[in-house]
């Protein structure tokens, strides 16, 4: 199905990923969101829908507690579209720095202001820093892993279709310990789906069973990898700290960062998410009228 062009909006399908994912890969900045995966994943959550301004960006929309907002992954548009997007939705969500530093002065004339959104910043990590775990900084890590080590035989194996089966027993184990759905019905779809998204992870297994697994894609010029999926189940102390620098080992070299998403305003995943030293963030923004 193609996208229609706007102010035409159509669901998100997977066979809109061949149009979509060449105009998401190209972006620099480097936010996890926009990835043709991750809109897909999470179009029901958000009720997403898309369409394209020629020459100028695609648009997606989107409803979260409640309130309509939209996406311009590729660029802010024009001043006339952007007030007709701006009657039906709240909220311009995840403008980038660069389209911030870029158009922060025409929106402010057009009658905008830009905020920060900390709780959607992606945090950022070198490979080597995760690969390595090495220095003071990094002791308790070291530690935590060291004693999932020391408990178990562990394995791991990239994911492929022959043991996708394993990562899914866990991704099952994993809500019925946690007793939330959480992001079980994404996580599962891209699951299934992960070879047609172009997606890639591995799969661990404690003492021969399967114990975790995690599951991401390349993004940013291949510049970055994001990790979007990590589960484990119950039982293991350190095996989160050991999928984490496991996983980072086996990324090729070229993947010099890695993105580990937002904390989404959580102050346990955030202090969590600093432990492991962030060198810096992607920062993201929305655009609200003044």
């Amino acid at each position: 199905m193609a996208i229609p062009e706007y102010p035409e909006f159509a669901p998100i399908t997977l066979d809109m990923r061949d149009e979509m994912y060449p105009r998401l890969n190209l972006l620099a900045d480097g936010i996890s969101e926009f990835t043709f995966s991750n809109l897909y994943l999470f179009r029901h959550v958000y009720g997403y829908k898309v369409s394209r301004i020629p020459d100028q960006t695609l648009v997606l929309t989107g409803v979260k507690k409640g309130e309509p907002f939209f996406l311009t992954p590729c660029a802010v548009p024009d001043r006339d579209r952007l007030a007709d997007l701006f009657r039906d939705h709240l909220y311009l969500k995840n403008l980038s720095e660069s389209q911030s530093e870029s158009r922060r002065v025409d929106l402010e004339h057009w009658g905008y202001r830009i905020e920060e959104d900390r709780d959607n910043f992606d945090y950022l990590y070198r490979r080597e820093d995760l690969a390595e775990l090495s220095g003071k900084a990094y002791h308790k890590k070291r530690n935590l892993v060291n004693a999932f080590l020391g408990t178990c035989s562990c394995e791991q194996r990239p994911l492929t279709k022959a043991n996708v089966g394993d990562a899914v027993e866990v991704l099952d184990r994993w809500r019925e310990a946690k007793g939330v759905e959480g992001d079980y019905a994404a996580s599962r779809e891209s699951l299934d789906l992960f070879r047609e998204l172009g997606m890639r992870g591995a799969v661990y297994y404690a003492d021969g069973r399967p114990a975790g697994y995690v599951l991401g894609e390349p993004i940013s010029k291949a510049r970055m990898f994001a990790v979007h999926f990590e589960k484990a189940v119950e039982g293991y102390k350190g095996i989160y700290q050991f999928i984490n620098q496991a996983f980072a080992q086996t990324l090729p070299k070229y993947f010099r960062i890695v993105n580990r998403e937002q904390d989404l305003g959580d102050e346990g995943l955030r202090q969590a998410k600093m432990t492991y030293r962030p060198f810096g963030f992607v920062k993201k923004y929305r655009v609200y009228r003044a």
